[in-house]
């Protein structure tokens, strides 16, 4: 049995691949920190070999077998005992995004980029031409409710893979796109880009990774340089005008639904219906359904496919709806995120009393962002703002939630941490509660 090592296998990218490999037969081995529910689900479902502390006894097993591959995490630091045991042993270490470029170097990858939109807009690609007669597989960066995985694998021998084409520490330059989506090129992620304009440059590097005979789709208004080769199609898609190639008209939103015709070069899907309806999803879906026609898909199976659409774990997920309370998680952690977060649930709730609890993502993100955080969470009459997720960073001075906060317009504010929040909102008067951010706020529940 060949042997493969997954530093940090408890991660949503990693997992996923980790499941890939042993699909194709390897005996999968790996570290992480916690056993969360995805590590117990590799445990139990895939049999995968799972370790969560740095012991010397598990090195010693570690050199009776012989491993052909290690991949690596930036989570995971280089002088964690295991990464250091491959290192000098000389097995070939690699990025998760260096093996997602490798299967996409062998496939047609569908490569789905942004700085926010691309997890819902992958998962809706992969769920599109896997119920279609095209089928796909694909690498997702959340839990689709669909499948209940962030795997999925093709039955029909296509070679069209969907991949979520992260930006972040410059991955997605790893990949070879067949189709490439940009959905937005907003700032994030300045601790490794440092300017807006470092940033734009790397989405620009990206399309020129495109194949020949590929295809670029970008959203329309999206700030974008093409680098792309010159047979590469480019398409743009928005909701509403008419200039884009693929676009939204006719949206109506009412009686807890959302309908609107998808127009396209060759002709039109009428009343189209949003499994999960919320206003961004218009425009993921066009995004979405434009790939599924660039790949063949026919307008029965896009309607058919938007409708039994069911969203993706911790993207404005509904957790809890009973006893005239409503509870919404998002993973939102950019400040435009969290503006179209808030919009909908102002949209759909109208006229009841919410509360967003917010719980910032990174120092760094919070120093470069507060005021665009604050401003979004205006859109608010109350909001809770949590302590600071550090995720992979250490402190930085005079950052701290609070300069949030102070700059918060709310009628009703509060500073809260997270063990603290069920004790917050007791004392507040709500009807629906989002909870907002990128860290553990996601394992929140109410009364809990």
């Amino acid at each position: 049995m060949k042997n493969v090592f997954f530093l940090g296998i408890g991660g949503i990218g990693m997992s996923a691949l980790a499941r890939y490999y042993r699909f194709l037969g390897y005996d999968i081995w790996g570290y992480d920190r916690t056993r969360s529910e995805l590590c117990v689900k590799l445990e139990e479902t895939d049999g995968c070999h799972i370790v969560y502390e740095e012991k010397d006894d598990y090195i010693e097993m570690l050199r009776k077998r012989d491993f052909e591959m290690v991949v690596v995490t930036p989570a995971v630091p280089k002088d964690n005992l295991y990464y250091s045991y491959f290192e000098k042993k000389g097995v070939a270490m690699k990025k998760r995004a260096q093996v997602l470029g490798d299967i996409t170097r062998e496939k047609r990858g569908v490569c789905v980029a942004g700085t926010h939109g691309k997890t819902t807009t992958s998962t809706m690609v992969a769920h599109l031409l896997k119920h279609s007669h095209v089928d796909c597989s694909a690498f997702l960066g959340g839990i689709s409710r669909n499948f209940g995985s962030n795997l999925v694998l093709a039955e029909n021998g296509t070679d069209i893979v969907a991949i979520e084409a992260d930006e972040f520490d410059r991955s997605f330059h790893q990949l070879t796109p067949w189709i490439a989506v940009v959905t937005a090129t907003d700032a994030d992620h300045l601790d490794i880009y440092g300017t807006h304009e470092a940033y734009l440059d790397a989405f620009a590097h990206f399309t020129s990774l495109i194949v020949e005979g590929g295809a670029l789709l970008k959203k329309e208004d999206v700030q974008l340089e093409c680098r792309a080769r010159e047979n590469v199609r480019q398409y743009t898609y928005s909701v509403g005008g008419d200039s884009a190639d693929f676009r939204a008209g006719n949206v109506r939103v009412g009686n807890g639904k959302i309908l609107f015709d998808f127009v396209y070069p060759e002709g039109m899907v009428r009343d189209v219906e949003l499994g999960v309806p919320v206003m961004v999803n218009v425009e993921n879906a066009v995004a979405a359904m434009a790939v599924g026609v660039i790949c063949g898909m026919t307008d029965d199976e896009l309607k058919n496919g938007m409708m039994t659409f069911r969203g993706v774990e911790r993207r404005f997920e509904v957790k809890y709806n009973a006893d005239g309370k409503v509870h919404i998680d998002d993973y939102a952690h950019h400040p435009d995120e969290l503006k179209r977060s808030i919009e909908s649930v102002n949209m759909l709730y109208e006229g009841k009393k919410i509360v967003v609890a917010f719980q910032p993502h990174l120092f760094t993100r919070t120093r470069d962002f507060y005021k665009e955080f604050a401003k979004a969470l205006s859109m608010a009459e109350q909001v809770v703002v949590l302590d600071i997720y550090p995720a992979r960073e250490t402190p930085i001075e005079g950052v701290t939630s609070k300069i949030i906060y102070d700059e918060l317009t709310s009628k009703v504010k509060h500073l809260s941490s997270l063990k603290e929040l069920q004790t917050t909102l007791d004392e507040m008067e709500w009807d629906v509660l989002l909870t907002v951010g990128a860290g553990d706020i996601g394992l929140f529940k109410i009364g809990k």
